[in-house]
């Protein structure tokens, strides 16, 4: 018996577009990085790129549970003594609220070359307009 390898058109990858005003952070991250990775199609392939391209709009208005807003930090590293910054999230959203989607669906997906790859079919944007209208992007309910 063989294994199915299915063929990735990439001719046939659909752009879905999610408005993230008050869907939960991680829900909302789970959702876009099946999305990524093709989770939600029956020829999905752990080692193939069958996925379809997301665009996330209302990164601003994503909501977080508990006390995550004033808790929850991220730490960067220079290389240097003395070299590490702490942020909170109500500092990231202030700056660039795409980094807390961007940062939350880059921890669910594959961390190696596919994973990169797969970071570059979303598109996560600050208001309620996104360049990609184009492409006709199928809106889909953001996860509760």
């Amino acid at each position: 018996m063989k294994t199915y390898l299915p063929k990735v058109n990439l001719d046939q990858r659909k752009w879905h577009v999610i408005d993230a005003d008050g869907a939960v952070l991680g829900r909302l991250a789970v959702q876009v990085a099946d999305i990524l990775r093709g989770k939600n199609k029956p020829v999905f392939t752990p080692h193939l790129d069958a996925g379809d391209f997301v665009v996330v709009i209302n990164a601003e208005k994503v909501r977080l549970t508990g006390k995550k807003e004033t808790a929850k930090e991220f730490m960067t590293y220079s290389g240097w003594k003395g070299g590490e910054k702490y942020t909170t999230v109500a500092q990231v959203r202030a700056r660039h609220p795409e980094k807390l989607i961007l940062h939350a669906v880059k921890g669910m997906i594959p961390k190696n070359r596919l994973g990169s790859q797969l970071l570059t079919k979303l598109k996560v944007f600050k208001g309620p307009k996104h360049p990609h209208a184009a492409q006709k992007p199928e809106p889909l309910k953001a996860a509760a």
